[in-house]
């Protein structure tokens, strides 16, 4: 097919992107139809508007620090697993009811690669070396089944946790292959909803859009934030509609600590009346790279620790806690209202923020370069850009200890992240949950080991003990395996009951 017959030509030219079609006349009539169905797939004025707007954003935002802007979040909006100790069994059980009525779902944010792993597979499909050998897919999904029982057991009635996962153009097949292999770990099948993000190309510094080969465009994900425009795309929010949806829960795969659907924060939120929530953990080193959930100019958001001034990092309040601690964990509550207004009204007005990346590329020869600096642009949005329009935003604070480990690195001396430090701190709060359950761990030397194991600082190594999910949810439910029992190391619980693994493995 020739690109001018078919108006290709004139598209590209129009849209000042005449580069895309330079090596035509060298590709094989496999890689031009290719590009054509890429080119014809895609929208370059509206691509060349995300360029502009994204450029002028980042150019403004580079100047101005946020500080002045910045308040904390205000006690009244905050739910505290530390500091609300005498609710928390009224927001689970608020929670639990929600469940039961099959009204939450969960939303999985699943496009990333395992490629800081060394892997070139989905990270939710990483082992991070528990005894069971339990991917993170696993963990997850069997967590979800938990807690339907524990909603079922609590209401007599039968329900279901929709399972939506929202994978990328380079993880849906390996992905639903991958579910499709392990017989859905045990969910329903047409309760796991795949559904994949869009994909921008990357661009150089003049918006011009880059080939990583002749006749293909450099393309990447458009950031956790593009989940509402693949929402709308995809029949999504008809699909939870339909289903009766009213709460959804969204996180990301990494956390091998995460409580997927958690009843406590499902029900603090409904109970607040919040249409939108955040779940942080407190951040105590002003240096730590994390995003802060606060108000600026009255409106929630994150504000990158990049964004503030060190000064304002350290602020503390009367009671020696950090002003701004309120650490962002991509963990969020939506109601489905809210949800339906950000996919049908607020995407649009949502800005795309910039990364500067080293981006492969084929240059006028049709060689291909790989730069060693930065040398263009991936757009993207971040999930929590729509805070800024919930009407009644609330954010509840739970320990780090408990609820967040991510995964990002592959293993090292002095490594964050990694996982190693995964799975000490999943094996950690296990052993936990053993002690607060009147249990106890010998070691070698017939001694019981001293309570409470601690890895604030990372450097003691956790009893190995693990306990299935499909065993408890939070820790519930384990009095009558371990109470009173002494269990030497590694401990396994599981829905076989209770093994003490001898050093091979027996």
């Amino acid at each position: 097919m020739d690109p001018s017959t078919s108006g290709l030509s004139q598209k590209v030219a129009e849209a000042g992107q005449p580069q895309l079609l330079q090596f035509w006349n060298e590709l094989s009539p496999e890689e031009q139809s290719n590009l054509i169905q890429e080119l014809q797939g895609m929208d370059l004025q509206e691509i060349n508007g995300f360029f502009k707007c994204a450029m002028e954003m980042s150019s403004s935002s580079k100047q101005e620090k946020m500080d002045e802007r910045m308040e904390p979040v205000p006690r009244e909006v905050l739910g505290s697993v530390t500091r609300d100790r005498e609710s928390l069994k009224d927001w689970e059980l608020a929670g639990l009811h929600c469940i039961s009525q099959s009204k939450v779902a969960v939303l999985l944010l699943a496009g990333g690669q395992g490629t800081r792993l060394g892997v070139s597979y989905p990270k939710g499909m990483y082992d991070v070396g528990l005894p069971s050998h339990k991917t993170l897919f696993q963990i997850q999904a069997e967590r979800i089944l938990k807690l339907q029982q524990l909603a079922e057991q609590k209401h007599k009635v039968k329900c279901c946790i929709p399972w939506y996962i929202m994978t990328s153009g380079r993880t849906m097949e390996s992905t639903k292959d991958f579910f499709s292999k392990h017989n859905y770990f045990g969910l329903g099948k047409d309760n796991i909803i795949f559904f994949q993000q869009g994909m921008l190309p990357a661009m150089d510094y003049q918006g011009k859009i880059i080939l990583e080969n002749k006749g293909k465009l450099s393309m990447a994900p458009d950031g956790n934030g593009g989940l509402y425009r693949a929402l709308g795309h995809q029949g999504i929010m008809g699909d939870m509609e339909r289903r009766g949806v009213e709460a959804i829960h969204v996180y990301c795969v990494d956390n091998i600590l995460v409580k997927v659907a958690d009843p406590t924060f499902v029900g603090f939120c409904v109970q607040k009346g919040a249409d939108c929530g955040a779940k942080v953990v407190e951040k105590t080193n002003p240096t730590e790279a994390v995003g802060v959930v606060c108000k600026v100019d009255g409106r929630y958001q994150v504000v990158e620790y990049s964004e503030i001034t060190l000064a304002t990092a350290e602020k503390r309040s009367s009671d020696g806690r950090l002003m701004f601690s309120a650490g962002n964990v991509a963990n969020h509550f939506f109601s489905f209202s809210f949800l339906k207004d950000v996919v049908e009204k607020y995407e649009p007005q949502l800005q795309h923020h910039v990364a500067q990346k080293k981006i492969p590329y084929v240059d006028a020869q049709g060689q291909l370069i790989k730069p060693d600096k930065p040398n263009g642009i991936k757009m993207e949005k971040f999930v929590f850009d729509i805070f800024q329009f919930a009407k009644k935003f609330v954010v509840y604070e739970v320990l780090r200890e408990d609820e967040f480990s991510p995964l990002k690195n592959a293993d090292s001396q002095e490594g964050k992240d990694t996982p190693t430090t995964a799975r000490h701190t999943l094996m950690s709060l296990h052993h936990r949950w053993v002690l607060n359950a009147g249990g106890h761990f010998i070691d070698e030397n017939g001694r019981r080991v001293p309570a409470i194991p601690s890895l604030k600082d990372g450097t003691d190594l956790p009893i190995k003990c693990e306990i299935s999910p499909l065993v408890s949810y939070g820790g519930e439910g384990l009095e009558e395996l371990v109470k009173g029992r002494d269990f030497h190391p590694t401990l396994m619980i599981d829905e076989n009951g209770v093994h003490e693994l001898v050093q091979n493995g027996v």
